[in-house]
């Protein structure tokens, strides 16, 4: 799985929710956005890259924080 692309969407989604006015609610609908539609693999590889870089991850401060928020990395078996 290319991080950078799942990177680039993530931040698209995060670029729509940002929007809103209320800080929560924005975090909140970009968590549920990746829980309801990412496949797992996709959600694991960006949990996994979140914690390996934090603040340096490439992601949108919404889109991290939303990112954190939804666990430790998984194991994903294939």
């Amino acid at each position: 799985m290319d991080i950078q692309n799942l990177i680039k969407m993530a931040n698209q989604i995060g670029q729509f929710f940002d929007t809103y006015p209320d800080h929560a609610a924005a975090v909140a609908n970009v968590a549920e956005h990746i829980t309801r539609f990412w496949e797992p693999r996709m959600r694991a590889a960006l949990i996994e890259h979140v914690h390996a870089h934090g603040e340096s991850c490439g992601l949108a401060p919404v889109v991290r924080e939303a990112v954190t928020r939804l666990g430790p990395p998984l194991t994903i078996e294939i």
